[in-house]
């Protein structure tokens, strides 16, 4: 699966009724039709947060909530964006000079991103320019992956409008690049949810080489989703990025404990890996080498027998220049711990014992204690949200995506699925007016979705 390129399929439009209205949007936009249309998917990590950029496997699956695009190549080498959403501005720039904002993440710069990722992948000299209408339904800034779902349609739309094609992989693998042009660091998980994903199964997705698994969900229970209605985006604020350095600079230290080359050493999986060691193995040497007080960054100097400009120079990035304390004891723990949680997670889907939505659950609620406490990308919204959640059923609800705002999820036993989603909807939304006006499309059930496809007419 993994192998092949993303699908295409042909639509009756009179069966579509988004299409429809999409295609009719676009032709009163810009005159003419849209030759084919893209769909790239959000995702809901149903556990294993902020592990994916320090090597580790994630279990995702793709929601029904996507990025739609109506795309008409055009001879012109210019690329216009509008979008049905009125907030959301028209843009036009020309393809042979893709300019990325990285101090404004305006959702054009999204687009640009997987745009420029595809063209310097080809080396294409003369990129083929584009009218596209974009349609999004994924809440922005909530953690299910908007900004990620909309650089890989990107890279899909230009891939297809440039007459190319790739693998799933590769196209997860440079839509994961390119997404660093606007300044995120990620992992990897998103990009290769939104193209990996399969109809009716979450992923054990594992990296360095990029490989999905299938996961067979337990039948008896629902995940949902619950948007605490705080937004975070991760170009935009720097937690995110501090804590990819933290995790960097623990590698570091415990590579260099350890009598390993430190220098070439970026991720704590590869520290586990050139030790040979188990993950519980790795959390009693994180307990050894590093301790619970934070960090100085002249401190890490003298660890590493590095100095400070060293330090700013070769390592720290761009973003976290400024940065005077880093926890890594704390982190380094979460990243470990969460890693055992993932694997645990896959193994009680696989061999599918009685109790397992009660195991499935208590490893949901650790994961998110770790986020809280360990990780601190949580916040109080949040963490009333998952409150709520327990105290109305959940088996098990944990922050999801990078956290500090955005979404949680929750395993919740199917027959008590609508009394769960009403109590929730009056204890969390019905008590605050701006929540209540975001309700409709923040509290839902979902299931595995397909992957990114291309469509055309039929």
């Amino acid at each position: 699966m993994a192998a092949e390129a993303p699908g295409t399929l042909p639509v009756q439009l009179v069966e579509q009724p988004r299409l429809q209205k999409l295609k009719e949007m676009f032709i009163s936009k810009f005159g003419s039709a849209p030759k084919f249309y893209v769909r790239a998917p959000g995702r809901v990590n149903l556990i294993g947060e902020h592990i994916d950029y320090c090597g580790y496997a994630v279990l995702p699956m793709a929601i029904e909530q996507d990025i739609l695009i109506a795309v008409e190549p055009v001879k012109t080498q210019v690329v216009h964006l509008a979008n049905t959403n009125s907030l959301y501005l028209d843009f036009s720039t020309s393809v042979n000079n893709i300019q990325i904002n990285k101090t404004k993440p305006q959702w054009h710069n999204y687009f640009l991103c997987g745009l420029k990722g595809i063209q310097e992948h080809f080396g294409l000299n003369n990129p083929t320019g584009m009218n596209c209408l974009l349609d999004g339904t994924i809440p922005p800034s909530s953690g299910l992956s908007s900004s990620s779902a909309l650089v890989c349609c990107a890279g899909l739309v230009t891939l297809r409008a440039n007459g190319k094609t790739l693998s799933k992989v590769e196209l997860a693998e440079i839509c994961t690049k390119s997404e660093r042009y606007i300044g995120t660091e990620g992992g990897g998980m998103d990009q290769s949810i939104s193209f990996l994903a399969e109809e009716g199964a979450a992923k054990l997705i594992k990296f360095s080489p990029l490989r999905a698994t299938d996961v067979r969900l337990p039948s008896g229970a629902a995940f949902v989703i619950a948007n605490s209605c705080v937004e975070m985006n991760k170009a935009a604020t720097s937690h995110y990025n501090i804590r990819v350095m933290e995790c960097r600079l623990a590698t570091k230290l415990l590579s260099k404990s350890k009598g390993l080359d430190w220098e070439k050493m970026l991720r704590l999986h590869d520290v586990q890996i050139k030790l040979g060691v188990s993950l519980e193995e790795m959390l009693t040497i994180v307990e050894e080498v590093l301790h619970p007080e934070p960090y100085s960054a002249e401190e890490i100097c003298k660890c590493l027998g590095i100095s400070l400009e060293e330090l700013r120079s070769q390592i720290l990035s761009q973003n976290t220049q400024d940065v005077s304390t880093f926890k890594l004891y704390q982190r380094a723990k979460h990243v470990y711990s969460e890693a055992a949680r993932v694997l645990e997670f896959k193994k009680i889907c696989s061999e599918a014992p009685a109790n397992a939505l009660q195991l499935l659950g208590e490893l949901m609620n650790q994961s998110y204690i770790s986020c809280r406490e360990m990780y601190e990308c949580s916040c109080p919204e949040l963490d009333r949200l998952v409150d709520i959640c327990l105290q109305f059923g959940a088996i098990g609800s944990r922050l999801t995506g990078a956290g500090w705002g955005g979404c949680t999820v929750s395993m919740v036993p199917t027959d008590k699925l609508n009394a769960f989603l009403e109590d929730v909807r009056k204890a969390y939304y019905q008590s605050d007016v701006q929540r209540l006006a975001l309700e409709k499309n923040s509290l839902f059930a979902t299931k595995p979705g397909r992957g990114a496809l291309v469509f055309v007419e039929a």
